[in-house]
């Protein structure tokens, strides 16, 4: 695909924001909203992302802009984290930091930093990659930071921070203000890379340039897709991509500092020893929604095996399944993760768990943590495929979708805490990519979400406090 160094839509990211006219009325059956929220979506004249009346985007950041580094943004946006600049490194409290992935595998090199035809490979530091190809190209995966100021609305900063890596899928904030940048893959050293992948990368987001690419491999070795992180414990809970998933538990040898080491471990149920399936395929029914489970954590050895064998292992040992883990993020003493794929009808769910008192502790069996089935979609016009997730400084769950069809657009979903869906945008750029990388400023004013292929990062603002039940 041929691209402007401008930018494939051919506008300045910081000029074009959005006016609505109203949709045609026939196209209203394409979306059901549960709750009024924040009412019909209207038409944008520009054709990329559709918002409530008195609601408007602005594009942050393009794939194939050049970055501040000499390098060009990579494409596939995913997974990204939203930090407070907090004054510092010179930046005032109107500017944040956005840490994002680019879910490149090796062989997207034409659309990684350095360029079609690697152009700009003499401006990536290769001491600083992670891994090369079996041609010696460093791999085009990886993260890059943006600094935006959320008052002018502006791009202020953009640079490539990860290098070398493969998928980088999603990830998650870490209470220190960090990225955990997540790896969706299990590639081999000698299957056309040079090391083995399926890590997770720790990218601190006040970084200028690149970080060091540590692999921090107590966390497990499998297809990764995000994490979150209690602030009370220092827990790391991860997420794994396939249709027969399990829940990860993370327990640091010292809170804080992953690259330490600790224990990794998967959820299973105190009532079902043998394992439960949660994905209620097939007229099966492993949970019901609105159901709580008390909680067991059971202990993975060799967790950076070679054999992408963890989510068997640990079924087998008792743990319960999932149908495609995803996004998950951390709330308000709880957490929410996705699974894609699963439910009756297939359009997904959502998942929420609730830490024990003594989380992670040896006496925590005397008052476990619990997890319940919170959302199970039976119409795919209220939600389907829910992927990356954030948690509004309000309560409400923001939600991804990520099904890839000729006939349904993706939306960017609401959920209020008593589990009714609402609609806030819907992606009509060209061919209906996946939204992902949905995060809120610090102060609640800018929600960002990224339009993954070829890759357009959007900041919407809007009335949020005018919510409607």
């Amino acid at each position: 695909m041929s691209y402007s160094r401008r930018g494939f839509l051919g506008v300045s990211a910081a000029s074009l924001a959005f006016a609505g006219i109203a949709r045609a009325e026939e196209d209203d059956a394409i979306y059901v909203n549960e709750v009024e929220g924040y009412g019909a979506l209207k038409e944008d004249p520009f054709g990329i992302f559709d918002l409530p009346e008195g609601f408007s985007y602005r594009i942050v950041s393009q794939a194939g802009d050049m970055m501040d580094d000499g390098l060009a943004v990579p494409h596939k946006f995913d997974g990204m984290g939203c930090f407070a600049a907090g004054g510092v490194l010179g930046l005032g409290d109107d500017k944040v930091i956005l840490v994002r992935n680019h879910e490149l595998k090796p062989g997207d090199r034409n659309h990684g930093p350095t360029g079609a035809r690697g152009r700009f490979a003499a401006k990536l530091d290769r001491d600083k990659a992670y891994d090369v190809d079996a041609a010696g190209r460093v791999l085009p995966g990886g993260t890059t930071t943006l600094v935006y100021n959320i008052r002018k609305q502006t791009l202020e900063r953009e640079h490539l921070s990860l290098a070398g890596t493969s998928i980088n899928c999603a990830g998650g904030v870490t209470p220190w203000g960090s990225w955990l940048t997540c790896e969706e893959t299990t590639t081999r050293a000698g299957q056309g890379v040079g090391k083995d992948h399926g890590w997770i990368f720790e990218v601190p987001s006040r970084a200028r340039g690149l970080v060091d690419p540590v692999p921090l491999k107590a966390m497990g070795r499998f297809k990764h897709e995000a994490a979150c992180v209690d602030p009370r414990t220092g827990i790391v809970y991860l997420t794994e991509d396939t249709p027969d998933s399990l829940l990860y538990r993370f327990l640091p040898e010292t809170p804080g500092e992953l690259v330490r080491g600790g224990r990794l471990q998967a959820l299973g149920f105190v009532d079902a020893a043998a394992g439960c399936d949660t994905r209620n395929w097939k007229g099966a029914v492993g949970m019901t929604q609105g159901d709580w489970r008390a909680a067991r954590w059971i202990d993975l050895d060799n967790p950076e095996s070679p054999d992408d064998d963890l989510r068997l292992r640990g079924a087998k040992a008792g743990a319960a399944i999932f149908a495609r883990g995803e996004g998950i993020f951390w709330g308000k003493g709880e957490f929410y993760f996705t699974c894609t794929s699963g439910g009756a009808a297939g359009a997904g769910q959502i998942m929420r768990y609730i830490p024990g008192e003594r989380e992670g502790q040896s006496d925590e069996a005397d008052a476990p943590g619990k997890a319940q089935l919170f959302l199970e979609s039976r119409d795919a016009r209220v939600l389907d495929y829910g992927d990356n997730i954030a948690v509004a400084p309000w309560g409400h769950i923001l939600v991804c979708e990520d099904r890839y069809s000729d006939t349904r657009r993706n939306h960017l979903k609401g959920v209020t805490p008593e589990g009714k869906v609402y609609t806030i945008g819907r992606n009509v750029f060209r061919e209906n990519a996946e939204l992902a990388g949905v995060c809120f400023s610090p102060d609640g004013s800018t929600l960002f979400v990224n339009i993954y292929w070829p890759g357009i990062t959007l900041a919407i603002t809007g009335p949020w406090a005018s919510f409607k039940a």
